[in-house]
């Protein structure tokens, strides 16, 4: 997950990718974050699928052993923001290894993702209608590809939590254990993928 305006958002690339070629599925996994409570019970099922997904993601990613070893490297400074400095450098590494995951351009594969959400812009919650605008002026899906664009992502990550986070410097942590993050990003990957395939839903 990651910060816009004033609130948490999540890292968006690797929901996506991880979604199979629905499109309710990929919009229930886009606006997950975004349903709380009984809101859920007044979306298809496609959208509901979507959103339990993303859940789904998330649980195995917070349990799996490779991505606690990353957190490690980064708990004892950035404490409760470990989590979403790791997700963010996941989504770096899938934007940047794209071509190794997907026979898709990476940049196709974006730009229909985004035109998928606008043309379902109206029913969108009210958070995620305030995301998409910043995602698709900044290109984030595409961004988060190099360093530069992920500094500039940390800077206002940090100023949304009066710097006390001190995620201003996380590229520089990234940078520092770059081949260590990269291969334990490479090694879970794999996983999400195959756990996420074994779903139900994807043998539908």
């Amino acid at each position: 997950m990651y910060f816009c305006a004033d609130y948490i958002v999540m890292n968006f690339l690797a929901h996506l990718y991880l979604s199979p070629e629905d499109e309710d599925i990929v919009f229930g996994n886009f606006i997950a974050d975004s349903v709380k409570g009984k809101v859920f019970d007044n979306y298809t099922q496609g959208v509901q699928q979507g959103i339990l997904l993303h859940r789904e993601i998330d649980q195995f990613t917070d349990q799996h052993d490779v991505f606690k070893q990353s957190k490690s490297k980064l708990t004892s400074k950035y404490r409760m923001y470990s989590g979403v400095i790791v997700d963010i450098f996941y989504d770096h590494f899938l934007a940047k290894n794209w071509s190794d995951y997907s026979d898709k351009e990476l940049k196709i594969f974006v730009s229909k993702t985004y035109q998928m959400l606008v043309n379902r812009f109206k029913i969108l919650p009210p958070r995620s209608k305030r995301i998409l605008p910043f995602m698709i002026a900044q290109n984030w899906l595409v961004n988060y590809s190099n360093l530069r664009d992920l500094r500039r992502v940390f800077r206002g990550m940090s100023r949304r939590t009066s710097n006390s986070s001190g995620m201003l410097n996380a590229v520089d942590d990234l940078e520092e254990y770059y081949e260590e993050f990269e291969n334990e990003f490479k090694t879970f990957f794999p996983d999400i993928i195959q756990h996420t395939h074994s779903l139900n839903l994807f043998k539908q």
